[in-house]
């Protein structure tokens, strides 16, 4: 039976897709099929920044240390930016430019300014060492890569196809010098839905990062499903409470922006909604109170590891942190504990719980409020009126309900395939257009999603996807190498952490000290293995040859 809960936001969402309602859907051809697209969807995403960036335009749109800029002051900097892009760097609709930078204003200006320009908004990671930069940046094509000086230094000595332009994080004028040097003041193009719009990057099973690429109407898909979840919200405070929230919304910036959960629900939303971001260097659960207090932070957004972080901090009662009520967490399973503890500190407000992938340009299912509470293991419900979801067998057919499967999600907002890859894009995009998670799951009778395994060789530390193979290759890369096997370890901190069994060589002193050494310069630092255990015979195998994981668990990890 659905909650009370569901039949208050199923009577909403009724009402706002119904025909004339703000999130009214017709029909679009996609992947061979008619899927649901909001009618009232801008046609590209420099349309959506101009429209909604006037809407705004005298409030505070980015907080940044001691940076404070309006909606209008970000899109003025954003349009002369892009400008000398076109004009002086010669930047063409459809280029892949790369931005390879921490978290700042001026990040948030490249990425306006990039797709204002025409070019697509190539995602670099920013943890990457220069060896997974280089190879990013080739995996896409970059025309161009507007690099800040820690990245760049990474590159240093690398041999790269594309143009590097450093940029800088100390306000416009001095952050962007180089990049504004020639003062170009030309046309901007037109941009179509069709035209690529983003690449972001995401580690599977088979090894080495694939881009995932999509087109502004895959993206403003994306971002127009969330906010139709915050409207929907909306309307249920103004049901509740019988007026309208006087205070302007406001997020604080915890989690990377080139990651699809700081890019899409927490940084493109933000344009429609008004929304503040409060931006903090690093992570710290201290620093991130302070800066909620200072701005009055009414949501939050992270790993699970970061708002459990703030809730069970011994220092909590010093911040006033009453503005927030929405405590969010993407990117890996959330402990049922946590959501109890977090609602236990904060009875005002509530724990939240979204799923959805870099390929889905993060739209899945969500679970909030008194329904996390009742399932908390749960990721809650598809997302209305968007995703179509289904529960498949390995042949493509749906299972009975109840029953294990792939989770697989079909909607606009999809990604278009991996660049360069059509393998793998064949592989994860079924021809009826379904995109196979690799996760695997069940929806229960009222049609929540719990997710259970995962069919792919993959670890999730703390939101981030680590390839089990990509971090074996660069083991065996090392010459004394014999065998090794990468596998995940639970963990109270990050819920998954890397471990690996390896075997050196006949006659090899190589130590666990070296290897790490040796590591570094080939992994970013959360892809290292945090145990290392060092085998004394060939690790035990499958009849198919392949490493049996499950026994290397019970000998090491037990």
């Amino acid at each position: 039976m659905p909650s009370e809960l569901d039949v208050k936001l199923n009577a909403i969402v009724d009402q706002l897709t119904a025909e004339g309602g703000m999130f009214e859907t017709v029909p679009f051809e996609r992947f061979g099929r008619e899927l649901p697209a909001f009618k009232g969807c801008p046609p590209s995403l420099p349309a959506y920044f101009a429209h909604f960036c006037s809407q705004h335009r005298e409030a505070t749109f980015i907080v940044d240390g001691d940076t404070r800029l309006t909606f209008a002051e970000t899109y003025a900097a954003a349009d002369k930016l892009a400008r000398a892009l076109v004009v002086d760097w010669n930047v063409e609709v459809g280029d892949r430019i790369g931005i390879a930078a921490r978290n700042s204003s001026n990040w948030i200006i490249a990425y306006m300014a990039i797709l204002m320009a025409g070019g697509c908004a190539t995602l670099l990671n920013g943890w990457w060492t220069g060896e997974e930069l280089a190879e990013g940046i080739e995996l896409a094509e970059c025309k161009m890569v507007l690099a800040d000086e820690q990245r760049a230094a990474r590159l240093d000595g690398r041999d790269i196809d594309g143009e590097l332009v450093i940029f800088g994080h100390d306000g416009f004028d001095g952050g962007f010098a180089t990049l504004m040097a020639k003062g170009g003041h030309g046309d901007l193009p037109d941009i179509t839905p069709d035209d690529l719009a983003t690449i972001l990057y995401t580690s599977g099973s088979t090894g080495r990062s694939k881009g995932a690429y999509s087109d502004h109407r895959g993206v403003l898909h994306g971002i127009f499903s969330y906010l139709s979840i915050s409207v929907t919200a909306l309307q249920l405070y103004v049901m509740e409470h019988g007026e309208q929230p006087s205070a302007q919304p406001s997020a604080l910036v915890a989690v990377p922006l080139f990651h699809v959960t700081g890019e899409v629900p927490l940084f493109l939303q933000s344009f429609a909604l008004g929304r503040k971001l409060v931006l903090i260097p690093k992570w710290n659960a201290e620093a991130a109170m302070q800066a909620m207090e200072a701005e009055k932070v009414s949501y939050f957004v992270g790993v699970p590891l970061m708002s459990y972080e703030i809730a069970t901090h011994p220092d909590r009662e010093k911040y006033d942190l009453s503005a927030c009520t929405a405590f969010a967490a993407g990117g890996s399973a959330r402990p049922p504990e946590h959501v109890t503890r977090i609602k236990e500190a904060f009875p005002d407000g509530f724990p939240l719980l979204g799923y959805g992938l870099t390929e889905t340009n993060a739209v899945g299912c969500g679970n909030f409020n008194e329904n996390y509470i009742a399932k908390p293991s749960s990721t809650g419900l598809p997302t209305r009126p968007m995703v179509d979801l289904a529960i498949l067998d390995d042949d493509g057919n749906a299972v009975p309900q109840g029953e294990r499967g792939e989770v697989s999600i079909r909607s606009i907002a999809n990604f278009l395939g991996y660049w360069g890859n059509e393998e793998a894009t064949r592989q994860a995009i079924m021809p009826d257009g379904y995109f196979r998670t690799g996760d695997l799951g069940y929806l229960d009778e009222d049609g929540y999603l719990y997710i259970v395994d995962r069919k792919k060789d993959i670890i999730i530390r703390g939101g981030e996807n680590i390839s089990c193979i990509e971090v074996e290759e660069a083991i065996y890369a090392h010459p004394e190498i014999s065998e090794c096997s990468v596998f995940g370890l639970a963990d109270d901190r990050f819920g998954e952490v890397p471990a690996a069994v390896w075997l050196p060589v006949e006659g090899s002193d190589l130590t666990e000290e070296a290897l790490l050494a040796f590591l570094k310069d080939h992994l970013a630092a959360f892809k290292i293995p945090s145990t290392l255990w060092k085998a004394e015979e060939k690790l035990p195998r499958l009849g198919t040859e392949k490493v049996d994981k499950v026994s290397l668990r019970k000998i090491y990890a037990a």
